[in-house]
């Protein structure tokens, strides 16, 4: 089987070009807008799996079409198509008709378009548009993309004597503002007895930071440097009514050295572990960084830098990929005002496009 990038004004003329030369048995891989140096030769890059037909004379039966986009970015592409390649099986399970079915509809290839222009991952957008039948109606679509990611904007683990919420993920995903914004919304505005800890003495100043908010709040923080003062901290702050934990910024070299605290975390009873993720992160980043954090177990994926992009999918995709409820979506540094719990509206109308004062694909106003 081979991995081939066609090129086109639309995703069906693309797949219809792939058929041609790989049979009817070619399947959809990955489709996107194409890149800036690669524009000229189309507005989608669509890769599809399959084998090139054979001539009589030996050859491989060729289109005629511009040669392939330089080799350094596609070398940029390798890692996330062999994240597509591992889940192809899935894939071809989901897709039903498989491309025929979209190539030869054009309302599914109108929507399967939209769900790939909004990122969503490739298996998730076969399953949505194998479930739709046509017409296809925006409350149809929706409810679709509504049954894959659960919500849960609950802090700590219900029957817990005090809840305990702890912020891990990469370097400068917003921990620290997270966990400010989240001790002023749960914590003073709702009068509860409040404790920070944090163990980020890797970044410079970061305690420091956090201190002078916990002073400016009118709350307690410690800084702790070993897992075990961690473990003492929460026996002495028992009495509490929220923790939230402060955990550093591992880069992936780093990861090694945390294997205790991941441990710590992934299995200290009542632990409400939430992986702050960047939304406007590179999605094969997004996903690698995800899966290096899953070694904590955490019960919750929380959002932040949704103002710096304008395609949504990966939320919902990566809760989908984790098995992980969506807890908090994070729009700005302002605090704590641009931080609010995760609603299923919120969700679909960032992927679907409706954004105030415009209209989606489909026609539906925004809230």
């Amino acid at each position: 089987m081979r991995l081939k990038s066609y090129f086109a004004d639309t995703i069906e003329e693309a797949i219809s070009q792939a058929r041609r030369e790989m049979g009817s048995d070619a399947m959809l891989v990955n489709s996107k807008r194409s890149g800036t140096e690669a524009r000229h030769l189309g507005a989608y890059e669509v890769v599809c799996a399959g084998e090139i037909e054979a001539r009589p004379d030996g050859e491989g039966r060729k289109r005629s079409a511009p040669e392939a986009p330089p080799v350094d970015r596609l070398s940029q592409d390798v890692t996330e198509l062999k994240q597509q390649m591992e889940r192809l099986a899935l894939t071809l399970a989901r897709s039903g008709s498989g491309m025929a079915g979209i190539a030869s509809d054009p309302e599914l290839s109108r929507v399967f378009t939209q769900l790939t222009d909004a990122d969503l991952y490739a298996d998730l957008a076969y399953e949505v548009i194998g479930r739709l039948t046509t017409p296809v109606t925006p409350e149809a679509l929706r409810q679709e993309l509504g049954s894959l990611v659960n919500i849960d904007a609950e802090l700590g683990c219900p029957g817990s004597r005090a809840r305990m919420v702890a912020v891990v993920g990469p370097p400068g995903a917003g921990k620290t503002t997270t966990l400010v914004k989240l001790a002023l919304q749960h914590g003073i505005t709702a009068r509860k007895r409040l404790q920070i800890l944090t163990l980020d003495t890797y970044r410079i100043a970061a305690a420091d930071e956090l201190q002078s908010y916990a002073a400016i709040l009118g709350i307690g923080c410690e800084v702790l440097e070993t897992t075990a003062a961690l473990a003492r901290a929460l026996e002495d702050h028992r009495n509490k009514d929220l923790i939230l934990i402060d955990t550093p910024g591992l880069a992936h070299a780093e990861m090694d050295g945390f294997e205790e605290l991941a441990h710590f975390l992934s299995s200290y009873p009542g632990m409400d572990t939430h992986l702050v993720l960047p939304a406007s992160m590179r999605t094969t980043d997004l996903r690698r960084t995800a899966q290096r954090y899953e070694t904590f177990e955490p019960s919750k994926l929380l959002f932040t830098r949704l103002d710096e992009t304008e395609t949504f999918g990966p939320i919902l995709s990566q809760s989908v990929r984790m098995g992980k409820p969506v807890s908090y979506l994070s729009r700005g540094q302002r605090i704590p005002e641009d931080l609010e719990a995760a609603t299923l509206d919120v969700i679909l109308d960032m992927v679907l496009k409706a954004v105030p004062g415009e209209q989606s694909r489909f026609g539906r106003a925004a809230a």
